[in-house]
């Protein structure tokens, strides 16, 4: 995880370094400077500094991977890899939901939102708990 922390480590010196120049390109124009790109660019370094942080802190906790070896080779990368779910439908009712409560504050019809908020909870407890029970119980 080195090299990804070294990846990140630079966008974030990039938009430590593009920031402070973007706002003062902008404020030399005549509407005096453009507060939204300059604070989406220092949000953005921010996100890129917060995740140098973590996989730095985590690279540090990790046995060596091969693909942190020079000498590494891909078999010595092979086993398990995890645990991957099969299909679900549980993510589909709850987007299904979430886009029903969406509609209903746009339409301003607030008994909507109540109903899809009831099934947006159905759903997404039955996606919480779809390994506990069924074909794919654990």
């Amino acid at each position: 995880m080195k090299i990804e922390t070294w990846m990140f480590a630079i966008c974030a010196i990039f938009f430590a370094l593009v920031t402070p120049a973007y706002w003062f390109i902008t404020e030399a124009g005549d509407h005096g400077g453009d507060w939204t790109g300059t604070s989406a660019l220092a949000m953005t370094f921010l996100l890129a500094a917060m995740v140098t942080m973590y996989l730095g802190f985590h690279a540090r906790k990790m046995d060596e991977r091969p693909e942190d070896r020079k000498d590494g080779e891909i078999a010595d990368g092979a086993g398990e890899l995890g645990f991957f779910p099969p299909y679900s439908w549980w993510p589909l009712w709850c987007a299904l939901a979430f886009s029903t409560m969406t509609y209903a504050v746009a339409m301003g019809a607030w008994w909507l939102v109540i109903i899809g908020g009831g099934l947006g909870a159905i759903a997404l407890a039955g996606w919480v708990f779809e390994y506990y029970r069924g074909e794919h119980a654990h």
